[in-house]
Order: C-alpha cells, then structure tokens, then sequence
C-alpha cells in the first residue's frame, strides 16, 4: 500500500514538472516576439522625430528673418515717428504763436460751461425744460475751440437762465407724491426758487430733475400762500422764497416735529405730560371756581341779605348770634372763616407739588439720557454721532419738558394764590366789622340804660324843667367811664 502510495507521487511530481517546462519556452518566445515590436516602435518614433526636427528648424529661419525684417521696420517706423514728433513741436508752436488769446478763451469757455451745467441741473427751470443742457456737456470736454455758434448757443442758454429766474410760470408736468405715485398735474413755478402744485410745495431732485412732494410741507401760512399765488391770475402777493433752491425744504423734513419731540422723551417726558395735563385741569377749575366766587363776595358786599357764598355764611353767623359778646362772636365767626379757607384754598397744595415734580422728573430723564449715551459709547465708541443722539435728545427734551410744564403750574399757583388769599382777607375784615358792630351796638345798650335812669331821677327831682330855648327836656350824659 505504501509503495503504492509512492508511486502516485512520484507521478504527479513528474507531470508538474514537464507543464512548467512547457510554460517556459512560449515565455521565451513571447519576450522575443515583444522585443522585435519595441524595437519597431522606437525606429518610427525616431523617423518622426526627425521630420518634427526639420520642420522644427525650417519655421526657426521662416520666424527669424520674419524677426529681421520686422526689426528693420520698427527702426524705421521710429525714425519717421522722431521725424513727426519733431514737426508736431514745431507746429505746436506755431500754432500756440498764432493762436495767441484764443488759448485763454478756451479755458474760459470750458469753466463757463461747467459751471453753468451744475446751476442748470438743480435748476427749477429744468423741470419745464428738460435736456436743455446738451451743449454744455459738449462745451466742457472738448478739446477743440469751440464754434462761433457754440458760443453763441452759450450765451442764449445763460440768458434763458436769467430770464427765467425773474418769471412766475404754469405748465403741466409730472410729480412723484409723498406716497410714491406719479402723476400728472398743473405746476406754478416760481423763478427758479420754488415750486408748487395744488397747494404743496414741491423741490427736485439734482441728479435727475424731477419734482417730488416732500413728506412734510411746511405751515399752514405758507400752504394759504401758496393756494392764493396759484389762484391768482396777476397783482403783487406775498410767497416765501427759498434761496437754498429746496434745500430747507430738503431739511424741514429732517427736523423733529412736536409727535417726534415727545417721543424722544420717552417714558419720563410721557409722565411730565400726563402730570401737566392734571396740573392745568386743576388750575383752570380752581381759576373758574375761584372766579365765580368772588363775583358772589363782591355782590354780597352791595347787599344785606346773606346768599350761598362766604361773606353770605359769614353774615349768616353774625345774625344768627344777636345777643351774643362781641368776643363769643368773634370766635364763632374765626370758626366759620376756617371752615371757609378749605373750599377758598383747595388744589392749590396739589398744583405746588405738581410744579415741584416736573422739573424733577425733568431731571431724571436727563439723567437716564445721559446714562443712556454713556451706554451706547461703551458699546459702539464715538465714530458715529447718530448713537448717541437717542440719548442725548431724551436728556434735553425731558429738561425742557420739566420746565414747560412746572413755570406754568407755577403761575397758576401764585395768582391763584393771591385770588384765595384775597378772598380771606375779606372775610377777615369783615368778620372783625361784625365784631366790632356788635360791640357797638352792645355799648349803646349799656349807655341808653344808664342815661334813661339819670334822666328819670332827674325827672323825679324837677319834674316842670323845660328848656326855655328848644323846648325840649334835658337829659344827662354821663361821662365815659
């Protein structure tokens, strides 16, 4: 079995080697058969070689005698060149020699133009005359000297800006309203500083002529001037002239009206406002009450019959207390005065604090403002001015708003104050005249008393003394005690 065994391997070895014998020789035959086709394929790529070299070599002469002869017509052209740059210098010369003052003109006539061109394109008059500046665009970038037309066509375009400016003209044209929209309508110009239509103000705009409303016009005064010179058919009438040529029109919208101001203030100048409302409904309705009572004081000073009103319940209490002492009285009626002085001075402790408050709340918003701007430094530094603006505005409106409203409150305070006062002061005086009434009429009791018993233990004593001059019976006074 393992001889077997053995000969079955030595078989197979046998076998493995002769394929592999087999494989070698058609390598070898391979190898020779590749070998042959380099050996072709560099023999071509060297004949291609060659013929690129040699035509490689004929377009090297072709491009340098083409090089030569390009460089026998440079040194050519810069011969003749130096030869016309020599003669340009001498025409030149020639030519500023001949020209003499004409040099000058052309500089004058170009300055002239440029600035005629910008006075013309934010000119009013251009809205009615549009592209009317053609020759001064020419006038100003040509080299040449201009014509005697062109100066002439000059000369009539600055005259028509003259003309113009003195003229008050209708002509129909376009508008862009404060909303945007174009439309067509009536405008009425007036020289060459403004411009209306229906009413409104208009201004133009530089780089392309056209009116447009402005989103704020100015006072009512100016829009009645304005509708009475587009009504008008001839005569004088007075209109404001906006020298700038629309530019403070530009600006009016710019500015803060009175909404923007009290927005500024913010929170604190809201509550000023709110304070000064109160304040001056306070103060109207104690100038109206105090009005209507001092009417009624002063008609009671001109009657005996006491009425609703302080004198009349002063009066009341006088006559109601008739065989009272004149010091009883006097305190009855001080009793009634001091119930009289809290009608007579009511509010007016609320308007002095009210007038304290604002400036003080005026105070506070400066404050914050100023914080607030302190802030915004922090945060953004000092290169735009506009960030601080917030808070610097909120500063200063709230002070002025502090004292807008406190001087008036103030006002109020002090006349309404003199008003109560001199009220009380009536009152006063008359209250010390019923005083002093009352005494009186007491003393004339106590002394009628008194002389009516002298005169009837005179009586007692000689009762048929009569008086032979007058015929009328003597009576004892006594002296003052």
């Amino acid at each position: 079995m393992n001889r077997l065994m053995i000969l079955v391997f030595i078989l197979f070895i046998s076998f493995s080697y002769a394929e592999e014998a087999s494989n070698l020789d058609e390598l070898l035959e391979q190898v020779k058969k590749e070998r042959t086709l380099q050996k072709e394929e560099l023999l071509q790529r060297e004949s291609r070689f060659k013929n690129a070299y040699s035509k490689q070599k004929k377009l090297l002469e072709v491009a340098a005698k083409k090089l030569k002869e390009e460089e026998d017509r440079s040194e050519s052209l810069k011969a003749t060149y130096e030869s016309y740059d020599s003669e340009i210098k001498k025409q030149k010369d020639i030519l500023d020699e001949r020209m003499g003052t004409l040099g000058e003109l052309d500089g004058i006539v170009k300055q002239i133009a440029g600035e005629l061109d910008s006075i013309i394109d934010t000119s009013l008059v251009s809205a009615q005359k549009p592209d009317r500046d053609k020759i001064l665009d020419i006038l100003s970038t040509r080299k040449e000297l201009p014509s005697y037309e062109d100066l002439e066509e000059l000369w009539l375009l600055a005259m028509d800006e003259m003309v113009e400016s003195g003229k008050v003209v209708r002509f129909p044209g376009k508008i862009v309203t404060a909303s945007g929209n174009e439309i067509e309508q009536e405008i009425t110009r007036i020289g060459v500083f403004n411009a209306i239509s229906a009413g409104r103000f208009l201004r133009s705009l530089p780089e392309s002529g056209i009116l447009i409303e402005p989103g704020r016009q100015p006072g009512q005064r100016f829009l009645e001037m304005a509708r009475g010179i587009e009504n008008a058919d001839s005569g004088i009438h007075p209109f404001p002239v906006d020298p700038t040529r629309g530019a403070m029109l530009a600006l009016l919208v710019q500015v803060p009206d009175l909404k923007n101001r009290i927005e500024q203030g913010g929170l604190i100048g809201y509550a000023i406002l709110i304070i000064g409302f109160i304040g001056v409904l306070l103060a109207i309705e104690r100038l109206v009450s105090l009005f209507l009572t001092n009417r009624k004081v002063q008609e009671q000073l001109e009657s005996n019959e006491p009425g609703d009103n302080p004198l009349g319940r002063i009066m009341i209490v006088y006559k109601n207390n008739p065989e009272t002492d004149a010091e009883t009285l006097g305190l009855k009626l001080d009793e009634a005065i001091l119930k009289e002085m809290p009608r007579l001075q009511r509010g007016l402790w609320t308007i002095a604090l009210l007038a304290a408050v604002s400036p003080l709340l005026g105070l506070l918003g400066t404050v914050t403002g100023i914080i607030e701007t302190f802030q915004s430094i922090t945060l953004y530094g000092t290169g735009d001015p506009r960030v601080m603006s917030g808070g610097i505005s909120q500063a200063l409106v709230t002070t002025v708003m502090g004292l807008l409203v406190a001087i008036p409150l103030l006002l109020f305070h002090g006349y309404l104050s003199s008003k109560s006062n001199g009220l009380v002061q009536i009152l006063d005086e008359k209250s010390i005249a019923y005083v002093a009434l009352l005494a009186d009429e007491n003393r004339k009791k106590v002394f009628g008393q008194s002389q009516f018993q002298n005169v009837r233990k005179e009586d007692n004593a000689k009762p048929n003394t009569v008086n032979k001059e007058d015929n009328e019976p003597e009576f004892y006074i006594p002296e003052d005690e």
